[in-house]
C-alpha cells in the first residue's frame, strides 16, 4: 500500500511537470491557444510598459486609434466591461484589464481620446510609428482589432465586439 501511495505521488508530480512544461512551451502567435506576442511600448507618461507585466490577469489587447470611428464606438463597451469585471476572479486569471495599443501618429489626439472616452485603465501605449515589430507580429491590417488573453498570456478569443466581450468575460468567471 505504501508503495502504491509513493507511485501515485510520483505519477502526479510527473503529470504536473508535463502540464507545466506544455504551458511554458506554447507557440507564440495570434491564433486561439497561442501565447500572445510581447508588446513593449511607451505609456501615456512616457515610461516603458510591457504586456507581460499584466501576467495573472485576463487582458484584452485592444488595437485602436483616436481617428478611427469604429474604434471609438467600441470604447463604451470596453469601459462597461472594465468597470464590471476589473476585480473579478476568472478561470485562468484574477482581475480584468485592457492593454490599449493606439496606432495614432498624433500624441495629443491620442491622450485627448483617452480622456474624452473615459478609458480609465492604466495600460495605454501608442505606436507613433507603424514600424513597431509587434504590429507585424499581430498582423494588424485594420482596426479595431483585439485579443483576449488569460493570465498566462494565452489567447482565448479574438475580435470581440459590443456585448460579446462582457458575455465572454461572464463565461470565464469562477
Amino acid at each position: 500500500m505504501k508503495f502504491l501511495n509513493i507511485l501515485l505521488i510520483i505519477s502526479l508530480l510527473f503529470i504536473t511537470a508535463i502540464l507545466a512544461q506544455g504551458q511554458s512551451n506554447a507557440v507564440i502567435g495570434i491564433e486561439i491557444g497561442n501565447r500572445a506576442p510581447e508588446i513593449v511600448e511607451n505609456s501615456v507618461n512616457g515610461h516603458s510598459l510591457k504586456l507581460s507585466s499584466l501576467k495573472g490577469k485576463i487582458v484584452l489587447i485592444d488595437f485602436w486609434a483616436s481617428w478611427c470611428r469604429p474604434c471609438r464606438n467600441e470604447n463604451p463597451f470596453l469601459v462597461a466591461s472594465y468597470t464590471k469585471f476589473k476585480d473579478s476572479k476568472f478561470k485562468g486569471g484574477s482581475g480584468f484589464t485592457v492593454f490599449s495599443v493606439s496606432l495614432d501618429k498624433d500624441e495629443i489626439a491620442w491622450k485627448n481620446a483617452i480622456k474624452k472616452d473615459m478609458l480609465s485603465w492604466d495600460n495605454h501605449v501608442c505606436v507613433l510609428n507603424s514600424n513597431a515589430l509587434y504590429i507585424q507580429d499581430y498582423n494588424i491590417s485594420m482596426i479595431p482589432t483585439n485579443f483576449l488573453i488569460d493570465g498566462n498570456g494565452v489567447i482565448l478569443a479574438t475580435n470581440l465586439r459590443g456585448e460579446e466581450l462582457a458575455q465572454k468575460l461572464a463565461a470565464l468567471k469562477q
